[in-house]
């Protein structure tokens, strides 16, 4: 055969393996996630210690990946950005997490970070990285997820984000603060769980003012994004979500 030839057929054979999805928890972390440079946005689920106080568990996996499936369909649908439509699970161990932009955690009321992770996570979000955070509730899940960013960020604050914030107008104008509830306390009657009744949206900007942390504290956008087709889950609630995330998404994307 032919040296061209050979070294051809070679090339197409690694092009295909690199094309290769990241979608079960189960896949090799060291196994490269599919090229992302096919599209304009892939979404990125973080992968991470800790279980619920109920000894449920693991808690990033809580509503994967129908939440992100749907959200995706809708970003796809309401803007001109070219999408993934699967979804992506990576560690912040795994030098594939640089090559997303945009990261989600979820439940992190229970994330548990070594010094190792905190480290990788700045580095991440230093080099332009921009993390999300969803659905926790309540004093005791604030106080172990502030914990955890004090790791990551010892002399960085915590600060309420202002309903003028350009974060919340990169795209939607969101002027209403609703406290965007779960499924499950919502068929209880009740728009909040584990005593957080206030909903909060907070950040963590980076030397430039750029926020990099995205933080909604005593809401589920999760829910509100895998139940957008349930008729009994309201609608505002969904369309509220999706309009939140669809900013962050764009804001990181654009700073």
């Amino acid at each position: 055969m032919p040296k061209w030839i050979l070294a051809l057929f070679l090339a197409l054979l690694a092009g295909s393996a690199s094309a290769q999805s990241v979608t079960s928890p189960d896949s090799n972390s060291n196994t490269r996630p599919w090229f992302i440079n096919q599209h304009e946005f892939a979404f990125a689920r973080l992968i991470y210690n800790g279980i619920d106080s109920n000894g449920w568990g693991p808690r990033w996996r809580v509503d994967w990946p129908e939440a992100e499936l749907h959200l995706l369909a809708g970003l796809e649908r309401l803007t001109r950005i070219g999408v993934n439509q699967e979804g992506a699970l990576v560690q912040l161990g795994d030098d594939t997490i640089f090559d997303y932009p945009w990261l989600y955690a979820v439940e992190v009321g229970s994330l548990s970070l070594n010094n190792y992770e905190a480290g990788r996570l700045r580095e991440y979000l230093l080099r332009g990285g921009f993390l999300m955070v969803d659905d926790f509730h309540g004093p005791f899940q604030w106080d172990n997820f502030a914990y955890a960013m004090r790791q990551v960020f010892p002399q960085r604050i915590i600060e309420e984000l202002a309903i003028s914030d350009e974060i919340f107008h990169v795209l939607y104008d969101m002027e209403e603060r609703t406290q965007i509830p779960g499924i499950r306390p919502l068929q209880e009657g009740r728009t909040w769980e584990r005593g957080g009744n206030i909903p909060h949206w907070r950040g963590i900007r980076d030397d430039d003012g750029r926020v990099m942390v995205a933080i909604n504290f005593n809401m589920d956008l999760g829910d509100a994004w895998e139940h957008a087709d349930w008729p009994s889950y309201p609608e505002p609630y969904s369309a509220m979500a999706y309009r939140f995330a669809i900013n962050y998404i764009v804001y990181s994307m654009t700073h």
